[in-house]
């Protein structure tokens, strides 16, 4: 785990970070499916839970390098850096095709994550009564969450502290999607869309030796409060990892089987045949600060098969299962290798 990486390799966990900043943005798609794809899951966890009290021993010791050795720090760094940078980039570009080709981007997640079911259960093994019941209990957890009525929107920071940890669930429990929990909780606008437009426009001030951000109240509080997500994201981080970390070790193929479940749940929240129900006050539909309709929830329906969109639609579910297909193909081949 702590073994010195190449240039290659360092680059490839950047991309595979910033493929995690988009799945975690999107509303029903688990960043943690994607690193269980793309085979850093286990470190992921394993990574986060070094971050403890021998830890910070080293750090403040000054055994600064003994510190970034334990803690895997090269490997979170990476993988950090390219989920933030994700925020600034693929995720604008995700929520350019989710505004003008909503159907086909679903379509292409719900692929993928037929081919993740695939993908993770190929080599599970024995599937005994134990791991079975698991699977079933994590696919009506999934599959319930999908069906829940979003709450209102709440910036009490102590509550926000509490969306940091939540959200950052998508990071570390494959198949649950912190960003559609953060839109059960009413917060999603909020943290992931109004605070984030904030904070980019605030880097682009102070790049620009601009400072009059610190004299206007509503930049201040978005600040204050992406700040306080960022801190409950982290302590999120650390905290779920140790979990994870300890019931990976014990009981490693039901905790698979409960992930397995949950992915196949999510299902329900990716179905590409679905129309937006907005949310209302007073018999008007609300809008986010930049004009957008903000969305409440959303009512299911099966396609028409002479409709020619669900042709497409259907063709983006198969090229979805093709490129999980393909990454499992490359990956075997760099094993016989």
């Amino acid at each position: 785990m702590h073994k010195e990486r190449t240039f290659t390799e360092k680059l490839s966990l950047f991309f595979k970070g910033l493929a995690m900043g988009a799945a975690n943005k999107v509303p029903g798609v688990s960043g943690g499916t994607v690193s269980f794809v793309l085979g850093f899951y286990e470190e992921l966890i394993y990574s986060f839970q070094k971050i403890n009290l021998k830890a910070f021993k080293l750090l403040l010791s000054g055994r600064f390098r003994s510190f970034f050795r334990y803690t895997n720090a090269q490997f979170i760094l990476l993988v950090i850096l390219g989920s933030v940078f994700s925020y600034f980039s693929i995720s604008l570009v995700l929520d350019y095709f989710l505004q003008n080709y909503e159907l086909y981007v679903w379509s292409w997640f719900f692929g993928m994550i037929l081919g993740s079911i695939y993908y993770i259960g190929k080599d599970f093994g024995e599937w005994n009564i134990k791991n079975i019941t698991s699977l079933i209990i994590g696919a009506s957890i999934g599959l319930g969450i999908s069906f829940l009525t979003p709450a209102g929107e709440n910036d009490n920071l102590w509550f926000v502290f509490v969306c940091g940890i939540i959200g950052v669930s998508g990071m570390t429990l494959p198949g649950l999607s912190g960003s559609f929990i953060l839109i059960l909780l009413g917060n999603y606008v909020l943290l992931l869309v109004d605070s984030v437009n904030v904070l980019f426009g605030v880097l682009k001030d102070i790049a620009t030796w601009n400072f009059n951000f610190y004299d206007n109240p509503i930049k201040m509080r978005y600040l204050k409060i992406i700040g306080v997500f960022t801190a409950g994201s982290a302590f999120g981080l650390v905290s779920i990892s140790h979990v994870l970390g300890y019931v990976l070790k014990r009981w490693h193929q039901i905790v698979t089987s409960v992930i397995i479940g949950f992915i196949t749940g999510s299902l329900g929240i990716v179905w590409p045949w679905k129309e937006k129900i907005f949310k209302q006050e007073n018999g008007q539909i609300l809008v986010d600060q930049n004009g957008n309709e903000v969305v409440e929830n959303y009512q299911r329906f099966l396609p028409s098969i002479s409709d020619s969109s669900t042709w497409f639609a259907i063709l983006y579910i198969v090229l979805g299962i093709g490129l999980i297909l393909a990454i499992d193909f490359y990956g075997r081949k760099r094993k016989i290798k």
